[in-house]
């Protein structure tokens, strides 16, 4: 076997135990720019377009600024050796905020998006989904434990034999569980859910549904509805069942694959956004990838900037800017604004360029 099981211990300790000490600068406002990979830099250069206009006042008068960051395509990785080139990582802890690209992996490299997660040490995805005025959902995500952490260090025990494994520790449960029940009291809402698979996953599942027990237990005015992932998978297209739903908290994984379903609930992966939160550091990005099959059949040009662009209201919003937030949000959900069709020959950027005409 390629290492033993005191050794993935070990790694998953050193992982765990890093966190940040000092914070980036909170004067100016410093937002960076990573273009990322496939779709990535077509993409962020257009919100990068929208959210110029809509801070021009701001960025004048030396508020906020926007700083490009560079050396972490995937050519750039492969080249580098490490998903996080310690120069990129430089560059991001100079920003408070990101907006993000979809990243690739390099061959033989892990996951950059995870490596970046940890190194920022983003313990918490916010995905929100509204599918009308009576569902409208807010996922916490745990972001850096769960099988994501060992993914790339299973053992292979035999032939025949190969283990994987889940990481969970009290300590970034509890911090999640608090992030999204303070979000529900700050939003006004009352019913927080959290999704296991409790009754077969008894170790770590059970130690995140009774982590989260314990942080809700505080909240008097906030009651707790555990589920088991796969009911709530199956339950989630029911309006009846939706109208239950308003914080939702979930391990990695589950989170992962259930914000997905919703997002295609909603509308499809184009149409929503996701922020990833630390105590000193925020990354905003699109929930989908790459997209190497538009690149693959010439239809990179008609990528949908919508999920992206969805991130940037979680920005705005994130960094104060609430009144822009809702400007932005209010065009995004126009029925007048087009969406990209190759068949139509509306390409990204005339997407772009009718929403930009909204909002001057």
């Amino acid at each position: 076997m390629s290492q033993t099981f005191e050794e993935v211990v070990a790694y998953a300790r050193t992982e765990q135990q890093k966190r940040l000490v000092e914070a980036p600068s909170s004067s100016p406002i410093t937002i960076g720019v990573l273009p990322g990979d496939g779709i990535g830099p077509l993409l962020v250069t257009q919100a990068t377009r929208v959210l110029r206009q809509l801070l021009q006042a701001q960025l004048a008068a030396e508020k906020i600024r926007l700083m490009p960051i560079t050396g972490m395509s995937q050519a750039e990785r492969a080249v580098a050796g490490t998903d996080m080139p310690p120069a990129v990582l430089a560059q991001l802890r100079r920003c408070s905020v990101l907006l993000k690209g979809p990243l690739a992996a390099a061959p033989g490299q892990t996951s950059p998006n995870a490596g970046m997660r940890r190194a920022l040490d983003l313990f918490a995805n916010l995905r929100p989904i509204m599918l009308d005025d009576t569902r409208q959902w807010h996922f916490f995500r745990e972001n850096l434990e769960g099988p994501y952490l060992l993914g790339g260090k299973g053992i292979q025990v035999d032939a025949d034999l190969a283990i994987d494994f889940v990481v969970q520790t009290h300590s970034q449960t509890k911090r999640l569980a608090q992030l999204a029940c303070d979000y529900a009291v700050a939003h006004g809402l009352t019913q927080v859910a959290v999704v296991t698979k409790a009754n077969v996953v008894k170790l770590t599942d059970g130690n995140f549904l009774a982590d989260c027990r314990a942080v809700v237990a505080a909240y008097p005015q906030l009651t707790l509805t555990p589920y088991h992932i796969d009911a709530l998978a199956a339950k989630l297209h029911d309006p009846e069942f939706g109208r239950r739903l308003q914080v939702v908290i979930l391990p990695n994984l589950y989170g992962d694959i259930v914000t997905d379903i919703a997002a295609e609930l909603q509308g499809g992966l184009g149409t929503a956004g996701a922020a990833n939160l630390g105590n000193q550091y925020a990354v905003f990005e699109a929930i989908h990838g790459t997209a190497p099959y538009l690149l693959e059949q010439g239809l990179a040009a008609y990528a949908d900037p919508r999920s992206l662009l969805h991130a940037v209201v979680l920005l705005l919003s994130h960094i104060g800017e609430v009144a822009a937030a809702k400007r932005l949000t209010a065009v995004l959900t126009a029925p007048s604004v087009p969406q990209p069709d190759a068949a139509q020959h509306v390409t990204t950027v005339a997407c772009v360029d009718a929403i930009l005409a909204q909002l001057a």
